[in-house]
C-alpha cells in the first residue's frame, strides 16, 4: 500500500482530503507542522509527501528545503499545497525543493493524476 505523509495544520483539510485518499487505497499518516513532517518523514519514509505551505512554526517551504537536502528524505515526492495563489508561489514551492505545486481547494482528480506521475514506478495502492 502506498503511504502519502500529509503536512498540514487545518483539521477540516486534513478530514477531507485524508478520507478521499483512504477510499483510493492509499495510507495516510499526518503531520500538523513543518517540524512534525519531517521528523515523520524520517521515521515512516512516506512514498510521497502532501506539504502545506502556510504551516505553523517551520512552514512548508523550509521544510521542502530541509526533506531535500537531507539524503534519507531526498527521494520523497512532494507536492507543494497552497491556498496561496500569488503569482510566483508555484515557482518559489519548486526552487524550495518540491517536485509539484498544487492549489487549494484541491481538485481532486488533478491530484491523483500528479500523484500517479510522481509515484509511476511504483506499483498501484
Amino acid at each position: 500500500m502506498i503511504r502519502i505523509l500529509y503536512v498540514e495544520d487545518n483539521e477540516d483539510n486534513v478530514y477531507m482530503l485524508s478520507q478521499r485518499l483512504k477510499k483510493h487505497g492509499f495510507e495516510v499518516i499526518v503531520a500538523s507542522d513543518g517540524e512534525q513532517g519531517i521528523e515523520m518523514a524520517r521515521r515512516e519514509k512516506p512514498d510521497l509527501i502532501l506539504m502545506d505551505l502556510g504551516l505553523p512554526s517551520l512552514d512548508g517551504w523550509g521544510a521542502a528545503r530541509l526533506l531535500k537536502e537531507a539524503p534519507e528524505t531526498r527521494p520523497i515526492p512532494v507536492i507543494a499545497l497552497s491556498a496561496h495563489t500569488m503569482p510566483g508561489d508555484r515557482e518559489r514551492a519548486l526552487a524550495a525543493g518540491c517536485d509539484e505545486y498544487d492549489t487549494k481547494p484541491v481538485e481532486f482528480e488533478r491530484l491523483l493524476a500528479k500523484i500517479a506521475y510522481l509515484l509511476q514506478d511504483r506499483p498501484p495502492p
